[in-house]
């Protein structure tokens, strides 16, 4: 897809979103709620939206796992399997939504958005101390796969839905949770950037710009993370969101 197709003002509508996004999600998280809506907005087909966001996505993801790799907060052969569980379930999901009809997309990737959004915003916190990390079959054998086949079809939400599934079922404290939430989330964006290159479904010159603007946003974000209230920040992601997709909505009709 021709970057030259766009004017310079959707351009650096993109790039500003993808400030936004990667200052959002360092707080927490959230950011694909806005970017999904935003590549939308600037008249991307459905499935090169789906496929760019999976793209510039994954950076974020695979820093934050790298570091978590380093600093020794993660250990390879207790999350290697968790991550093929995830990497396969998103590879199933990426090749299903491949053969969606991209007008049914048009009118299914608002909804999806919406109800995630909704759940973004009423989805009581965990409590920050539970019982201690158990093994559980539900969460390797169904919960992972299954979040990571969600993530392989659309994506926005899916680090919130591991970290919720590993404090619900594997009973982590929500720290643990969010740190084994990385690397599942990365397995999965991993694999949905496979498929939807390997269909040629990515704006790379678009995914690239924002890409830039979450590294921006990401490290004015980490000088935020302990001075902003995060329920006022879940109710910005939201309106922002909802707004943005009913301009969209309204676009089509």
């Amino acid at each position: 897809m021709d970057i030259t197709n766009f004017s310079i003002e959707i351009l650096t509508f993109l790039f500003f979103v993808g400030v936004v996004a990667g200052f959002l999600d360092t707080l927490v998280g959230g950011g694909g709620l806005l970017a999904v809506p935003a590549l939308l907005l600037s008249g991307i087909p459905p499935i090169y939206v789906l496929g760019t966001n999976k793209f510039q996505g994954s950076m974020g993801t695979g820093i934050a796992t790298f570091l978590l790799f380093k600093k020794k907060k993660l250990d390879w052969n207790s999350v290697k399997n968790l991550m093929f569980a995830s990497f396969i379930g998103s590879i199933v999901g990426g090749v299903i939504i491949q053969f969606v009809d991209t007008q049914f997309l048009s009118f299914v990737i608002p909804i999806v958005l919406i109800f995630i959004a909704i759940y973004f915003i009423v989805s009581p916190k965990p409590k920050s101390t539970v019982g201690n990390s158990k093994p559980n079959k539900k969460f390797e054998l169904f919960a992972v796969p299954v979040v990571g086949f969600y993530d392989g079809m659309f994506g926005p939400g899916a680090g919130s839905f591991f970290a919720m599934t590993g404090v619900m079922l594997k009973k982590l404290e929500i720290i643990q949770a969010t740190i084994l939430a990385k690397p599942l989330n990365f397995a999965s964006n991993i694999a949905g950037f496979i498929v939807f290159f390997s269909f040629g479904h990515i704006a790379f010159l678009i995914g690239i710009l924002m890409m830039m603007g979450q590294m921006i946003g990401a490290f004015f974000g980490t000088h935020y993370l302990l001075k902003a209230n995060p329920l006022i920040i879940r109710f910005l992601i939201v309106i922002i969101s909802i707004s943005m997709l009913i301009k969209y909505m309204l676009s089509l009709s």
